[in-house]
């Protein structure tokens, strides 16, 4: 007999498991990262990253309450758009949230290699042969503490919640004390720095670092209290999490000794393969907290990692569960393990390392595959306004019909910043899994007679390749030709992702199969 998931996850669980997304390996690379590309004006891109990012949570907040189930964002993107662009959606969170483990697991090896040399291939920062052999083993463990049960994991991750809080405050609090030169913030230059400012959002792990909202709604299946815990628990996460990294940014950029700055913040850089914090408190001679980071270095990455293993195994489930993947994926034990989940993510995730074998190239692709998935919140959200009014919402977002549309543009340019290299691979492999089930579909047709839904999604094609086009002639600094200026063109995607809302909105299906799916998924449920 199949098992079920079982709701034994409360709110601490909930919240920290977020935290825990998003205080990952962010906080170790990213303020460094940031400050080479944008200066000072880095506090703003984490600015701008946290309002993107809080914008997409309070739509998710309303409609991630609605979806209780594992994997609730594949379920998100096929309720309103049909069964075509959900398996579409299911395969690109497939990838995206299997990818997250591994970038984890090498931000741990990229700071163990300061202590075990030899995982690091000279000082390219790519995994050497001894280097991928420990992160096929070092993912393979994150993977095998999901068979302990979702009730310890989630004991897990408040556990390491509190001290992946701790930690960064810490780090703060000793490094301006130690080191307080405000006259840094003033070390910068204009123009490079405000384009930087925008393009650091993508590049350099800011959007990336607050992705961890997502895994109460992730959760939501296993949740005690859905309708109340989830919504707090996306935006509480969201809020912290803001705070915790604008200071980081802050702090960073204060407590660099002067002398190290004499070429200006792009040229800044530490000997090694350190993170930045590290770095400095070496620099500083405060020994023991450059020891408290490193020992960090394996727990906040590691942490994340194991929450994010968590969540791709219930991302395989919901990839199942649309038909995206072979039916066997949904396949839990009676204490409520997706073992299979689990051994697909782990194996797939292996994968990863080979094309992207540093976590400045998975975090590029990742953050610009996240920003596309999530966008569909704003649109579902709207379009259930309309269809089903008289839906019991725990959740209802104060100005949707102004925040939805607002979160899509946003998200639309971060994709935008994440440059054209990056568009043009995750478009690729989108339009690839697009023509495969088109043939696979013209071969053997629908397996329950249903047609293929292929006008629900006609609006993907402009929104996707106005942006790549966008990309290419923009501006040199994303990669493009430079034929649209740097603000001329943020202007144009703006004006996409309104024409591509609307046009979704107005192709969606039927309001009854809307009511027909909730109908089923609410009588299949969750195992109490």
């Amino acid at each position: 007999m199949a098992g079920k998931l079982k709701r034994e996850v409360g709110f601490s669980g909930l919240i920290f498991a977020s935290l825990g997304g998003i205080i990952g390996s962010g906080w170790l690379f990213g303020p460094l990262a940031a400050a080479q590309v944008a200066g000072p004006l880095s506090i703003y891109s984490w600015l701008i990253g946290a309002i993107t990012i809080l914008f997409l949570g309070l739509t998710y907040a309303e409609v991630g309450p609605l979806f209780p189930k594992a994997g609730a964002a594949t379920h998100i993107a096929n309720v309103v758009h049909g069964n075509l662009l959900g398996k579409i959606w299911a395969w690109l969170l497939f990838m995206f949230y299997i990818a997250i483990a591994p970038v984890e697991v090498v931000a741990v090896l990229t700071y163990a290699n300061n202590y075990i040399p030899g995982l690091l291939a000279g000082d390219t920062g790519l995994l050497s042969g001894p280097g991928l052999i420990s992160s096929v083993v070092l993912l393979g463990f994150m993977f095998l503490l999901n068979f302990l049960g979702i009730r310890r994991i989630a004991n897990i991750f408040t556990g390491l919640g509190w001290w992946k809080l701790a930690v960064p405050v810490l780090t703060m609090i000793v490094l301006v004390a130690f080191s307080y030169h405000p006259e840094n913030l003033h070390v910068l230059h204009w123009h490079e720095n405000v384009h930087g400012m925008f393009v650091a959002v993508a590049s350099s792990g800011i959007v990336f670092s607050y992705l961890g909202f997502r895994q109460a709604i992730e959760l939501g299946g296993e949740s005690r209290e859905p309708g109340k815990h989830i919504p707090l628990a996306v935006i509480g996460a969201i809020v912290i999490g803001a705070i915790i990294y604008v200071g980081l940014q802050w702090a960073f950029l204060v407590s660099v000794p002067p002398s190290q700055l004499t070429q200006g913040w792009t040229k800044l850089s530490f000997s090694g393969v350190f993170g930045p914090f590290a770095a400095i408190a070496s620099l500083l001679g405060i020994g023991w907290l450059a020891v408290l980071i490193y020992a960090d270095a394996l727990i906040s990455p590691g942490g994340t990692a194991l929450v994010y293993a968590t969540s791709a195994a219930r991302a395989v489930v919901a990839n199942g569960e649309v038909g995206a993947g072979p039916s066997f994926f949904t396949r839990i034990t009676e204490g409520g393990v997706p073992w299979v989940g689990i051994i697909v993510a782990y194996v797939i995730g292996c994968i990863y390392f080979l094309p992207f074998p540093s976590w400045q190239k998975l975090v590029g692709f990742i953050t610009t595959i996240s920003v596309i998935t999530y966008g569909i919140g704003p649109i579902v959200l709207l379009q259930l306004r309309r269809s089903m009014p008289e839906l019991e919402r725990p959740f209802r977002l104060w100005g949707a019909q102004i925040i939805a549309p607002i979160a899509f543009i946003l998200s639309s340019l971060v994709a935008y910043w994440g440059g054209f290299k990056a568009l043009t691979y995750i478009f690729g492999t989108l339009f690839a899994i697009l023509i495969l089930y088109g043939i696979v579909y013209r071969i053997r047709g629908s397996r329950d007679g249903t047609p293929l839904g292929f006008k629900h999604i006609t609006w993907i094609f402009p929104y996707f390749l106005g942006l790549w086009v966008l990309s290419w002639f923009g501006p040199k600094v994303l990669g493009g030709q430079g034929v649209i200026p740097f603000y001329g063109s943020m202007a144009a995607v703006a004006v996409l992702a309104l024409i591509s809302m609307v046009w979704a909105l107005k192709v969606t299906v039927p309001d009854s199969q809307i009511s027909e799916y909730f109908s089923v998924m609410n009588k299949e449920g969750v195992e109490l």
